[in-house]
């Protein structure tokens, strides 16, 4: 059995490996590509589902408001349990209770399937229903986050799994969307929601097919409020952690919550259908999908500080002229830039974190990444939804790209630091 230091150096190779495989490298764990496939299938139709609950919310109320109160209930469970969520996390087997979640996934799904296709779905249970399922991203984010450590043989490939499993999300947030819009418009939402609580079988299978080692009990546990206790003081004293958790809270404050605007842009601003939407939102999947492979081939953590700043720019820019544009081919590409902006932002800061951040902290230190998302998008996508019935979609849209601009800016003022950081990090690393 190799010693745990070996884990963390670089395999070394008989031959240099083209761009192709460096980009691909963690990969080489068959435990990562049984990952990689299960969360490929399944997470296709979480974002099937995803549009067409945005879609049948609005059909059934043309409120651009109840849209942000969707969203609102889906996501602000995860910001209050998120601590909570961190040290359970570290206390319980992270496959096993990965694979649970991912059956209550499942079930949540065919339930809003089967009152959808019964024609019986009122607005209330798609509240219920989006809370429930904000209390399962809770606990699954952190859980898979922090599992992707035990999936790879060589630690060294860490940042390219975490590059790797964002460019799972966009990949299927570039076919999930044109696929739910096709299927909305031809038979409904409701069998959007039914493939994926089907698609939840290839993960759960995948998961039992991973051999992965046994986990060792700890002697001694400290009580459930003393850990989340420590979690916090040990971001709290960590200065470039927290503003790297900062930066990426309020990207999702401010950026994200213009997709939940996206069917009033749809229909009312570019006089569409679902058929739009879909578009729109399969736009958006292609600069998340161009994001995580640039991450995926980068050889080293150096220069994601920097990524993360042009990144914000890149949201800010796209973000005012998408809320200007009346066009639907200009429309596609800015949405474009604000996937890729997004999804730059996102999978940069949780790499920066997973390598800053100590083995014992990781979990809750995730939580936290988790709550930096699920705290501030909730809350922004009901302010964008009260302001965008106010003042209209479009202005709220440039509204929150010009204070992406600000953010950008306050974060400038700490790259120094953050790279400080990341570079002892990195001598710390080869020393061992």
């Amino acid at each position: 059995m190799s010693s745990p230091t070996n884990n963390l150096q670089p395999r070394q190779e008989t031959r240099p490996r083209s761009s192709f495989s460096h980009a691909w490298r963690a990969m080489r764990s068959r435990n990562f590509q049984l990952f990689f496939a299960g969360q490929s299938i399944s997470v296709i139709g979480t974002w099937m589902t995803r549009i067409a609950t945005s879609w049948l919310v609005y059909r059934l109320t043309q409120s651009a408001l109840l849209l942000g109160i969707v969203s609102f209930a889906s996501q602000i469970v995860s910001f209050f349990l998120g601590p909570f969520a961190g040290v359970w996390v570290e206390r319980l087997n992270r496959r096993k209770l990965l694979t649970w979640v991912q059956v209550a996934n499942a079930i949540e799904s065919l339930v809003l399937a089967a009152l959808t296709l019964a024609h019986r779905i009122n607005l209330w249970e798609i509240i219920v229903l989006s809370a429930l399922q904000g209390l399962l991203n809770a606990l699954e984010m952190p859980t898979r986050q922090s599992f992707l450590v035990e999936i790879i043989d060589d630690r060294a490939d860490l940042g390219n799994a975490i590059a790797l499993n964002s460019t799972i999300n966009s990949g299927a947030r570039l076919i999930g969307p044109a696929i739910a819009g096709a299927v909305i418009a031809a038979v409904g939402e409701g069998y959007c929601f039914l493939a994926d609580g089907i698609s939840y079988l290839a993960v759960i299978l995948s998961l039992f097919l991973m051999h992965v080692a046994r986990e060792v009990p700890m002697p001694h546990r400290p009580s459930l409020f003393e850990q989340m206790r420590e979690g916090w003081d040990y971001i709290r004293h960590s200065d470039p952690i927290r503003t790297v958790l900062i930066f990426f809270a309020l990207s999702s404050l401010l950026g994200y919550p213009s997709l939940v605007l996206l069917p009033i842009f749809a229909t009312q601003v570019l006089h569409g259908n679902a058929h739009t939407l879909g578009w729109l939102s399969a736009a958006g999947g292609l600069g998340t999908l161009t994001a995580a492979f640039s991450l995926a081939a980068r050889k080293s953590i150096t220069g994601l500080p920097r990524a993360l700043q042009i990144s914000a720019a890149i949201t800010s820019v796209s973000l005012v002229l998408f809320g200007l544009s009346h066009w639907l081919v200009l429309s596609l590409v800015l949405m474009t830039g604000v996937g890729y902006g997004l999804m730059q932002c996102a999978s940069g800061a949780n790499t920066i974190i997973q390598s800053l951040v100590g083995e014992q902290m990781r979990a809750r230190t995730m939580s936290y990444y988790t709550m930096a998302f699920y705290g501030t998008a909730p809350v922004g996508s009901l302010l964008a939804g009260a302001l965008a019935h106010w003042i209209g979609a479009p202005r709220t849209v440039v509204l929150t790209g010009a204070c992406c601009i600000a953010a950008s800016l306050w974060f400038t003022l700490h790259l120094p630091r953050i790279r400080a950081a990341l570079q002892t990090n990195l001598q710390k690393e080869i020393s061992r």
